[in-house]
């Protein structure tokens, strides 16, 4: 009997402590900082999504109008801008927003750029709960004159 006692006291401790950096969404999907990795910056660790939903995987978006034209050549600022509201564009076609956007890629040429990019991508995820990210400096991107790309998945109910 002790030992029953001893295991449901960690266990209740161990689900105490989660708690403490989980936060939980209306669609169950909770965000996770543990303890034991360095704060983040502008994304969260871990994004655990139940499989009660729907995945939407969304290819890299980049600065390109709906007319195929380059917006913002030597930019980086207004290319962010424009790859945001393509990923906006390509959520609202899916029936999603950035409420539900749980992974972001981000590729980007120049990393010193990173203060642009934070700018463009907050006016659109909930940087309450950001989503988890990763972002790669590259050479190159498929076409000429590109300073980012980014893809996104994200969950919807069903």
């Amino acid at each position: 009997m002790h030992r029953l006692s001893v295991f449901c006291c960690a266990l209740f401790g161990l689900l105490a402590a989660t708690t403490t950096f989980a936060t939980d969404s209306p669609t169950g999907i909770r965000h996770l900082n543990p303890p034991g990795l360095s704060r983040p910056t502008g994304y969260t660790h871990i994004v655990d999504v139940p499989n009660s939903g729907r995945t939407i995987y969304i290819a890299g978006q980049i600065a390109l109008d709906a007319q195929g034209k380059l917006v913002g050549a030597g930019d980086f600022a207004a290319q962010a801008e424009q790859v945001f509201a393509n990923l906006k564009t390509a959520l609202e076609a899916s029936g999603a927003s950035f409420d539900n956007v749980v992974k972001l890629n981000m590729y980007v040429t120049d990393m010193s750029k990173l203060q642009a990019l934070r700018a463009a991508r907050d006016k659109y995820i909930n940087t309450q709960k950001p989503p988890a990210s990763t972002l790669v400096e590259v050479n190159r991107l498929s076409k000429e004159g590109l300073l980012l790309e980014v893809e996104a998945v994200a969950v919807t109910p069903r």
